[in-house]
């Protein structure tokens, strides 16, 4: 199979797009496939083997954005996809979406950033007009694309209620073995742990961008627990703020790789404050590793948490209820343990290999039908 990725991001950029994308191209490099990703520069000119084509960004708030580039149609025609993959379009991806209706090529599209609620964010007084008009463009873009897939029924059910047609539930893929309860016993993870908890505190962590929808300020509802250490791994826009206002915490930075899998390693629970989550990676990657966890009721980590299983959901209109489901923990570790051992159960089986494959079957399923049916004109 050939496959086009189009993608609002890109290495060297970072984040959750990026990961999934990168994971997806390993995969169908192993499987035999051909690949050619199409991103917002700069830009490596190859991954895995296959060849990486860059179109002119520009950077908005820390992110790489690609402008839609008329040049697509060239682009997609000589590399002759069988499908074309539009990983969380918005701008440069509804232009691939565009180019592939153009072409008669069948395309799937990726909903992973929930777009209206990020631009609501930060909309100001304009808020509400402004994540009216996002629905619009999103509905009006998904209309392009032969199939969306969405990462949690929360979305599923969210696009339908917007009128997003075909779309399906394609979740993600977790690395098992870079995420190991068995690498708390590293020796690097026992001193992060002696350096974050001198006096055998229980360790709370938070790992992701520090950016305002991340509502990242939630953590100060733990901050002070009897007993808690809290760390925060990650960067972004708001971590001046964040360590201004939560002066005992312990502040790791970003990381990746194996240094990230060593900070999960060194936690006791892990808590997740984001509500506008459309799935919730970093849940599955702290489950990975063995840890409890605790995150809002609502959005992707509805399907992810078991609550009272492999950890425990919060109602986030009401404060203090993140405080007493993280004391809960820290209290009894009895209970951590049981959750964590639980939580790396549920996700053993989700490699990234399993869940490409899964992709690769949503692609056939569009690929089929247009050998015998033209694609409408655009």
């Amino acid at each position: 199979m050939r496959v086009a990725i189009v993608t609002e991001s890109f290495l060297p950029t970072l984040n959750g797009v990026t990961t999934s994308v990168c994971r997806i191209l390993d995969c169908l490099r192993v499987a035999g496939h051909q690949a050619l990703v199409v991103c917002p520069g700069p830009a490596p000119a190859s991954y895995a083997g296959f060849e990486v084509h860059t179109v002119m960004g520009v950077t908005v708030r820390q992110f790489r954005v690609g402008l839609p580039s008329y040049d697509l149609e060239r682009v997609l025609r000589d590399f002759r996809p069988d499908v074309v993959h539009a990983a969380s379009p918005f701008g440069l991806g509804a232009r691939g979406l565009a180019a592939a209706r153009n072409l008669r090529i069948p395309a799937v599209a990726i909903y992973q950033t929930d777009m209206p609620s990020y631009l609501r964010q930060h909309g100001g007084p304009a808020a509400g007009f402004v994540e009216r008009a996002a629905w619009r463009w999103i509905r009006h873009m998904h209309t392009l694309a032969d199939l969306t897939l969405v990462p949690s029924s929360q979305t599923l059910q969210e696009l339908s209620a917007h009128g997003v047609p075909r779309t399906a539930l394609w979740r993600r893929g977790v690395d098992t073995v870079l995420f190991d309860p068995a690498r708390r016993y590293d020796p690097a993870v026992q001193d992060l742990r002696e350096l974050l908890a001198p006096h055998d505190e229980t360790i709370v962590g938070y790992v992701g961008r520090l950016a305002p929808e991340k509502e990242v300020h939630r953590l100060a509802e733990v901050a002070d627990l009897p007993g808690v250490s809290l760390c925060v791994v990650g960067d972004g826009p708001s971590r001046a703020a964040l360590e201004r206002q939560l002066p005992r915490a312990s502040f790791l930075g970003y990381r990746s790789g194996l240094p990230l899998a060593q900070a999960y390693a060194a936690l006791d629970v892990f808590a997740h404050t984001g509500t506008k989550e459309t799935f919730g990676q970093t849940l599955q990657e702290a489950m990975a590793a063995g840890l409890p966890v605790v995150a809002p009721a609502a959005g992707g980590p509805l399907d992810i948490v078991r609550p009272g299983v492999t950890g425990l959901l919060f109602d986030p209109d009401h404060p203090g209820t993140l405080r007493q489901a993280v004391g809960g923990l820290v209290a009894d570790p009895a209970m951590r343990t049981r959750m964590g051992e639980a939580a790396r159960s549920r996700v053993a089986d989700r490699s990234w290999s399993s869940l490409v494959d899964e992709l690769v079957a949503y692609y056939a399923s569009v690929i089929a039908p247009s050998w015998a049916t033209p694609a409408p004109a655009a």
